[in-house]
């Protein structure tokens, strides 16, 4: 855990094994000035499924999770795996039962990923900002709009029915 005096940010990481490279659980939280939680990043990943680099490139610098920088080949393989934009190994599928918990809607969630803010809203969650970007993209994934279009084979992850789910 690593946290600072005064602070209201803390993260968190366990391990299932001392000698693993992936956290099982990585968690950011941190207070708001209205006495919200935010998360701005947690993961929680499937010690026991094959992990793909994602979060680094080949030489060990951080990707932000592909969001500063990608590992290609990386993301290939992962994709081929079946994991969605960003995922390093496959979830455990135990935020499900968040749906329904009371003061859940007082947690905001920075989401990295158009599929990630699908899944949210499945959850009942809503948005504090970034609604209208998340309209344009899945009017943008609709047959015909500007983003469907571009689902051209040019690369793996353009393939066309890549736009049929938030996950592709």
């Amino acid at each position: 855990m690593q946290a600072s005096a005064g602070s209201t940010d803390v993260v968190l990481e366990v391990r299932h094994a001392v000698e693993a490279q992936d956290p099982t659980l990585y968690a950011h939280l941190t207070g708001t000035m209205n006495g919200m939680i935010q998360v701005p990043l947690y993961l929680i990943n499937d010690p026991r499924s094959p992990g793909y680099d994602v979060d680094r490139m080949p030489d060990g610098t951080p990707t932000a999770f592909g969001t500063s920088l990608r590992n290609i080949e990386a993301a290939e393989a992962a994709l081929e795996d079946g994991l969605a934009p960003g995922q390093i190994k496959r979830g455990l599928g135990i935020l499900r039962g968040i749906r329904g918990v009371p003061g859940a809607r007082r947690v905001l969630h920075r989401l990295l990923f158009y599929h990630n803010a699908i899944i949210f809203e499945g959850y009942g969650f809503g948005y504090q900002s970034g609604r209208r970007l998340m309209e344009e993209i899945d009017r943008g994934f609709s047959p015909g709009g500007d983003l469907d279009l571009k689902l051209d084979r040019s690369n793996p992850f353009r393939a066309p029915e890549a736009g049929i789910s938030p996950r592709g």
